[in-house]
């Protein structure tokens, strides 16, 4: 059975969302945070209710809205969201107050509002869906796994719709909290150029993503879902194996790969295995890369994803994206993620030009 991709939003540190050719005019960041360009919020959401919002519900709940009215569709059959951290804001502003007040006459709505489901459940109350609703909270495998339940869940119930993406955003107090690890560079120049040279940390990111899958072809279709698959922590062998093996249970080769959409972020260490994938397994295969347009966040798939669609969808790769021209449009684009080396995940996306 085939899922198709029927619309989609975004949001992300590139004009993602509006009726630009993609990536037209990719945005070139000085520093090592990358922050969203967001719409006027007023075109999609009552401003009585943008007031009690945060900022990263005004991104979700903005994102799934441009993907239903891409699909043309009012009321989804369910809603399944991932987020590695939530509702970051909301939670600093919480545990701020609390130790500032000292644990007295606390205002509840930040509380309310910091839990990891809060996107999905506004999503349905603003839509009135009472439907499927299920929020991932698996770090960087979140956007995955709603992925992997929304494939199941087309699959093997009556459903013909769902709302599916992947929500995270970043704030002065996390990413001040995450550098202390040293997985952030202290500077970066330009991030258009963040892998010339390689070297040690990468630029963090943010964005929304969602997407209206169907297992009903038309008009409206973008491109087909082949497969979805994760890894954590794997050695070299089991994930050279599993890449085999995923790409053959679908009925490829490795030639047959028509590109290879990689999530380098430019650290020397955790680019490694992935360089050594592309020499080992994909030699001759097209390739490009994505987050040096959207930084490294855990559901940075999502935009991933998006970006593959489009590229099926519109026949074009954007000069930013591809390492070399490419002489004709792919038909299939292999995603290969990593959150800093220690979660893989395989998307497979097909070109729906060809199905009748």
């Amino acid at each position: 059975m085939n899922v198709y991709i029927k619309g989609m939003g975004t949001i992300s540190p590139q004009q993602s969302w509006g009726d630009d050719i993609l990536l037209l005019h990719a945005y070139d960041y000085r520093g090592v945070l990358l922050s969203c360009i967001e719409p006027e919020y007023e075109n999609w959401l009552d401003p009585r209710q943008l007031r009690r919002m945060s900022r990263i519900l005004k991104m979700g709940i903005t994102a799934a809205l441009i993907a239903l009215r891409e699909a043309d569709i009012e009321l989804p059959d369910g809603i399944i969201t991932g987020t590695g951290y939530g509702c970051l804001e909301d939670t600093g502003t919480f545990l701020t107050k609390l130790i500032e007040n000292k644990e007295e006459a606390l205002n509840p709505t930040p509380f309310i509002q910091s839990t990891h489901n809060t996107i999905g459940s506004t999503i349905a109350m603003l839509l009135q869906c009472q439907g499927y609703n299920q929020t991932f909270t698996h770090r960087a495998f979140s956007f995955e796994h709603a992925l992997l339940d929304a494939l199941m869940t087309l699959e093997d119930s009556t459903a013909e719709n769902l709302l599916v993406g992947g929500v995270d955003e970043v704030t002065p107090a996390s990413h001040a909290i995450q550098s202390r690890f040293d997985i952030f560079r202290k500077k970066q120049a330009s991030t258009l150029r963040l892998f010339q040279p390689m070297r040690p940390g990468t630029v963090n990111g943010e964005g929304a993503a969602f997407f209206v899958l169907s297992t009903i072809n038309d008009s409206k279709s973008k491109a087909i879902i082949e497969g979805v698959h994760t890894l954590y922590q794997p050695s070299v062998k089991e994930l050279y194996d599993s890449i085999h093996t995923f790409i053959r249970e679908r009925g490829y080769t490795p030639k047959e790969i028509d590109f290879v959409l990689y999530g380098k972020t430019g650290d020397r260490k955790t680019d490694k295995t992935l360089e050594s994938i592309r020499s080992d397994i994909f030699p001759r295969t097209r390739k490009g890369n994505f987050k040096h347009l959207c930084g490294e966040y855990p559901v940075a798939a999502g935009f991933a994803c998006w970006l593959g669609a489009r590229m099926l969808s519109e026949s074009r790769v954007p000069e930013v994206i591809s390492e070399k021209p490419l002489s004709e449009p792919p038909k299939n684009i292999l995603i290969i993620n990593t959150y800093f080396g220690t979660h893989y995940s395989l998307i497979l996306l097909r070109s729906c030009r060809d199905i009748i």
